[in-house]
């Protein structure tokens, strides 16, 4: 999976947030699905990245709206940490 730079390089950014909780949620999240995502879903991953991790965690945990842009993406993050 992780045989790219490019992958190799955001798998370290969603570890290394500066959240621990965000590290875990990002960091596992990549971990899992991050080989499985498509070049334009990759890009906005990258963007998502740039976010702030109390902006994030707030969207991850259903606390505020999502920006459209990053929707579809917040919401595979969350179905990745939802209970079967």
């Amino acid at each position: 999976m992780l045989d790219t730079p490019r992958l190799k390089r955001l798998k370290i950014r969603s570890w290394r947030r500066g959240t621990r909780e965000m590290d875990l949620i990002l960091g596992a999240f990549f971990d899992t699905h991050g080989g499985d995502l498509t070049p334009v879903e990759l890009d906005l991953y990258e963007e998502m990245l740039t976010e702030n991790d109390h902006d994030l965690y707030a969207w991850v945990s259903r606390k505020t709206p999502v920006p459209e842009r990053f929707a579809a993406l917040i919401a595979q993050i969350q179905a990745s940490r939802d209970p079967v």
